[in-house]
């Protein structure tokens, strides 16, 4: 590499190099409406049927594939109960993380119901009911403390003016 040129700039190249350069070196090859190895054939061409029948190309057969079966499970008939309006009130009145867990699993049972999976919408239904009781528990547990709390604090304020 040569030390006087930059890395910026780019290489110098002569005017001669490039009428060389973008001279065609050959003129492209005529077009051929059907090359020699392959047969006409156009996609709305029916194939024909049959015991020795050969696919599009010579030599090659033709693979039938099957149509592909999807299976969709249906939402059950018998739905497990979700507790979502039960998740939402533990979530805004009782306790406001077990309330957004509780929501979250509601939200799982319901996804199982419609999909078709009773094992994991009971499984999700029980975790969502048993995390919404332990809401209301500790949000009452909250409210009486609280309230027995301002009641002594009273108290000792009407004591101790």
């Amino acid at each position: 590499m040569d030390p006087s040129q930059s890395f910026n700039q780019p290489p110098l190249v002569s005017s001669s190099e490039k009428s060389v350069m973008l001279q065609p070196v050959a003129a492209p090859p005529a077009y051929q409406d059907n090359p020699a190895e392959y047969p006409p054939s156009f996609p709305s061409q029916p194939v024909p049927q049959g015991p020795y029948t050969q696919g599009p190309y010579p030599g090659q057969p033709i693979v039938n594939v099957q149509p592909a079966v999807f299976v969709t499970a249906a939402p059950l008939a018998n739905p497990a109960p979700d507790y979502l309006g039960y998740s939402i009130f533990t979530m805004l009145c009782c306790c406001f993380p077990l309330g957004i867990a509780a929501i979250i699993y509601s939200c799982s049972t319901r996804d199982a119901n419609y999909s078709g999976r009773r094992e994991l919408a009971e499984k999700n239904s029980k975790t969502a009911r048993t995390l919404n009781h332990v809401a209301v528990v500790l949000g009452l547990i909250s409210i009486v403390l609280y309230i027995i709390y301002q009641v002594v604090l009273f108290q000792n304020i009407k004591q101790y003016p």
